[in-house]
């Protein structure tokens, strides 16, 4: 096991612990890329209606954690802080004035679960029925 200098106990003690990738970290509200389930910026956080996927994900993803981005209005995060309280999600929002991201929202594991694509691009569609005649409509050849 490798002893640690003075000179990096003082470099620690001045900066703070040593972290990786804390550029992902700044960028992901202080977690990392690998454990993300699902993101959102800033803007999708900002509409009036909750993502219904995010959440689907935090039902399917009881043990998740919420991060939420502080440079974001409350009014806007209440919606998802709501919705985690009701599946009993954890969650923090994240206030970082040395770094700036267009992340607003992510839900993450503690672990790695390396999901390809981590952002939504938009609401869940809206499933369009096909017309269907009916029995006597198809007999008579009326329309629907």
């Amino acid at each position: 096991m490798k002893k640690t200098s003075v000179e990096e106990v003082l470099q620690q003690g001045i900066h703070g612990a040593l972290e990786t990738k804390p550029d992902e970290r700044r960028k992901y509200l202080g977690t990392l890329r690998e454990r993300i389930v699902v993101a959102l910026k800033k803007a999708q956080v900002a509409e009036d209606t909750i993502y219904p996927q995010v959440e689907q994900y935090m039902k399917e993803y009881p043990k998740a954690h919420l991060f939420l981005n502080g440079d974001l209005n409350y009014d806007q995060l209440s919606k998802y802080i709501k919705k985690a309280a009701k599946y009993k999600i954890k969650h923090t929002i994240v206030t970082n004035k040395e770094s700036n991201t267009n992340i607003g929202l992510v839900l993450a594991m503690d672990y790695a679960i390396e999901k390809n694509e981590i952002f939504i691009s938009m609401k869940a569609p809206e499933i369009q029925q096909a017309s269907k005649k009916g029995f006597f409509a198809k007999l008579f050849g009326k329309g629907v």
